[in-house]
């Protein structure tokens, strides 16, 4: 059978197709284009009309298919009028408006009803920060990004369980559905949220109306792309992953919630994965720092990688899930200073920039995976590293290097493979067992630690 994923992530979108049977999955990309978010009025908007008409282009492209699955980032959303008409693009997550929204709420109180981090994005700040706006009084639905995409294909709202666990709105675990108690801290009724779904329940079919693909099937994937990316982890046994991309998540997959206060205070969340499960991970800021020194650079990344395989190790170090480094602009520079505020030396070049960034990571990819194997009780051989990051041999090596772990990195397209995989399971054309799969058909490459 042939399924489409629409993946977004924040500077790109595309379409892929997959041919897939119980034995052999292999996929190409059939479009991209870009996600360039909008600054109107002083708030970051994304451009969500040139993002459905990406993917509307690309499911033309991708020709017949027998179903097709939507993932995206996280925490964002559009809402609706009472006829269904957007109020507005959404506003983006790096947006400065949830500034200090957080302050006025207690933090551990929030993660032990909800089980997730309280960062600043989370959307039942972003909602707080819109209470009293027009827009939000005028709204009757609230859909995430993923699923506002769904309701234009098809018709039919609903709220994807894993997304709807980053929201901090869902009660810990998400068994018993929304927190009255946090969706009145947000200051949203209940009517404004639709049903929840889970992975792999059908989502409608595309409108006869859109003259492409009219009649296919569309399938709720875990629409979280960090979700879609862990569930196409080709994991077994005792492991840890990193899913690396312009953030990195990292963690270990659970059966129920850590809501300790050590857990709170060490920023761990507790999101809803495939089939239940719990990813118990922590925010790092990922290769968001290296994309946006090299928008100041104009340099070539293998350029700076193998002169940062030759630069000395470990001579500056920055934490990388500082919050400083969450907004675009100048990332460099914002090095520079916390080199300085932490008396270390200041970069002097891109590759020794690009080599304080790498280590920096690398180091925070390790504190992340040895609290969470303490906090949880687990026990961690094993770190597997997914997305983008997984082509960067330098950082796979370092992370090896820094766990004192093998790390076996890919596949590259996770979160492609986990809504391509999780669709073909609702298909009948896989069992349980996706990673089985994962495993035996996608190339891994390990990396042994040197020390």
């Amino acid at each position: 059978m042939r399924i489409a994923a629409v993946d977004l992530g924040a500077s790109s979108g595309r379409v892929i197709v997959a041919d897939v049977s119980s034995s052999a999955v292999t996929f190409s990309e059939v479009a991209r284009f870009v996600n360039e978010p909008v600054r109107v009025g002083g708030t970051l908007h994304w451009d969500i009309l040139a993002l459905y008409r990406g993917i509307l282009s690309g499911l033309s492209a991708a020709g017949p298919v027998d179903s097709v699955g939507i993932d995206s980032w996280a925490v964002d959303y559009g809402l609706l009028d009472a006829d269904g008409a957007l109020l507005g693009n959404p506003v983006h997550y790096r947006d400065a408006r949830t500034d200090g929204v957080a302050a006025g709420f207690d933090g551990y109180a929030l993660y032990e009803a909800s089980g997730i981090a309280p960062l600043p994005f989370n959307t039942i700040f972003q909602l707080a920060a819109a209470r009293g706006s027009a827009q939000l009084e005028a709204a009757r639905t609230l859909l995430l990004i993923p699923d506002l995409l769904s309701y234009w294909l098809t018709g039919v709202a609903g709220t994807e369980l894993t997304n709807a666990s980053t929201t901090g709105l869902l009660a810990a675990g998400g068994g018993s559905g929304w927190s009255p108690a946090l969706l009145a801290l947000a200051g949203i009724d209940a009517d404004l949220l639709p049903p929840l779904r889970a992975p792999g329940s059908p989502a409608g079919t595309i409108q006869t109306s859109l003259g492409v693909s009219p009649g296919t099937p569309v399938t709720v994937v875990a629409s979280h792309d960090t979700a879609s990316a862990v569930a196409g982890v080709p994991g077994a046994g005792n492991f840890a992953y990193i899913s690396c991309g312009t953030w990195s998540l990292v963690g270990v997959e659970l059966t129920a919630p850590v809501l300790t206060r050590d857990s709170y205070e060490a920023g761990f969340t507790n999101e809803i994965g495939v089939d239940g499960t719990v990813r118990y991970l922590r925010n790092v800021m990922g290769l968001w720092l290296l994309q946006e020194c090299m928008r100041e650079w104009d340099l070539p990344l293998s350029t700076l990688l193998s002169g940062a395989a030759e630069a000395p190790a470990g001579r500056s170090i920055v934490d990388a899930t500082d919050p400083v480094f969450l907004a675009p602009g100048d990332m460099p520079a914002r090095i520079a200073t916390a080199c300085k505020a932490a008396d270390q030396p200041v970069p002097a070049t891109p590759v020794e920039m690009t080599r304080c960034i790498l280590d920096s990571l690398a180091l925070a990819y390790r504190r992340a995976v040895d609290d969470a194997r303490r906090l949880a009780g687990v026990t961690v051989d094993v770190v597997h590293m997914v997305g983008g990051g997984a082509l960067n041999t330098l950082l796979c090596q370092l992370t090896a290097d820094a766990c004192g772990l093998p790390v076996l990195a890919g596949p590259v397209e996770a979160g492609a493979l986990g809504n391509i995989l999780v669709q073909a399971r609702a298909l009948g054309l896989v069992d349980s067992d996706i990673r089985a799969l994962v495993r035996s058909t996608q190339p891994i490459v390990p990396y042994d630690p040197r020390v």
